[in-house]
């Protein structure tokens, strides 16, 4: 492990936002996932949930760029219930949905506790996603085209949520809980390791300076 990694890890972390979320809502195409994923390590998202059949999340490794590494995912079997648990967590829910209450995507306020809800191309966002959110956004568009590849849509409205709270100072000092941190920090520099304590049952012990394990 080299200082350079280890400092830049941390700085990854320090700027980590956890109440700045993404639910995908049926986006089922791998390269699509994967480029979300990435804009979401770009801005500082910590966690991505998404409704998928099963526990393992397709992601194309290729334009994914190892973004699935660093973004931590959570799946759910329907929408309605994944809604209602971000919600339960204090988040609100904007839905990129085009409908009669829907307000420009930068007119929302997205440096309190939010989650973006996103839907798959062509279908967008199911009817139990729109009736859950708390609010529906949309980005203007002056064209002849009438919406947005979904990966790109998801880049436009993370990276104007990122441009919120850069401005709120939201990303001046680490948010993470410590045991998060912690956590988070030596699945990154040690993961091996990690799946070896997990699949145990075992604590991750400290680190040291140098980003290594303290021996008990």
């Amino acid at each position: 492990m080299t200082a350079e990694r280890l400092a830049r890890f941390r700085a990854t972390l320090d700027r980590r936002q956890p109440d700045l979320r993404v639910l995908l809502d049926g986006v089922h195409k791998p390269h699509n996932v994967s480029a979300i994923l990435r804009t979401c390590d770009a801005v500082g998202v910590y966690q991505a949930h998404a409704v998928w059949p099963g526990d393992r999340l397709a992601v194309h490794r290729q334009t994914s760029a190892g973004a699935g590494q660093w973004v931590r995912m959570r799946t759910h079997e329907a929408v309605g219930p994944a809604v209602s648990s971000l919600q339960g967590e204090g988040l609100q829910v904007y839905a990129a949905h085009l409908s009669e209450r829907a307000v420009d995507f930068r007119s929302v306020d997205y440096t309190r506790p939010c989650a973006v809800l996103m839907g798959a191309e062509l279908w967008g966002v199911s009817q139990a996603g729109a009736a859950a959110a708390d609010a529906h956004i949309s980005i203007p568009m002056a064209g002849l085209v009438a919406s947005l590849n979904v990966s790109v849509a998801a880049a436009v409205i993370l990276f104007e949520a990122q441009r919120q709270r850069a401005a709120a100072g939201l990303y001046d000092t680490p948010r993470l809980d410590p045991e998060t941190y912690h956590q988070t920090l030596f699945e990154w520099l040690h993961p091996r390791l990690a799946e070896h304590l997990r699949a145990r049952g075992k604590p991750y012990p400290a680190l040291d300076g140098d980003g290594d394990p303290v021996r008990g």
